[in-house]
């Protein structure tokens, strides 16, 4: 199953387990956010919204919150000694698609686990001999 969902202005095709990259969200990292704007539900038999679907949503885990690679915007004027340097980077949040929801039904999933480094084992002791 998938589903087109709209966020930022734009539009994305999901599936479960999905990681995307979208403009910023509210949530803290962790936390299971739902996702409203579903434009179309795909599978066996696909719904299309008109132009959302009443009480369908993905529930989504944000992994981070980041920012985007910078862009750089540049003018110039030859022959006028003039020239602009601009640059900018976006604000972006990392997502974790957990599962596609419908009929106004609430997330199951919660989030993931943090995977935990396992602690270096000590090396054994030597008994030192006094003779």
């Amino acid at each position: 199953m998938f589903a087109v969902i709209k966020t930022g202005g734009r539009q994305y095709r999901v599936v479960p387990d999905d990681v995307l990259e979208i403009g910023k969200i509210e949530g803290e990292v962790g936390s299971i956010v739902q996702l409203g704007e579903i434009l179309m539900l795909g599978g066996e038999t696909p719904v299309l919204g008109a132009p959302m679907i009443a009480g369908a949503s993905v529930a989504a885990e944000v992994l981070q919150h980041k920012r985007g690679p910078k862009v750089i915007s540049f003018k110039k004027r030859r022959r006028k000694n003039s020239k602009r340097k601009r640059g900018y980077r976006d604000e972006v949040t990392v997502l974790r698609i957990t599962e596609i929801l419908a009929d106004g039904k609430s997330p199951t999933v919660g989030p993931r686990p943090k995977h935990v480094k396992a602690a270096p084992k000590p090396a054994p002791a030597e008994d030192a001999d006094d003779e």
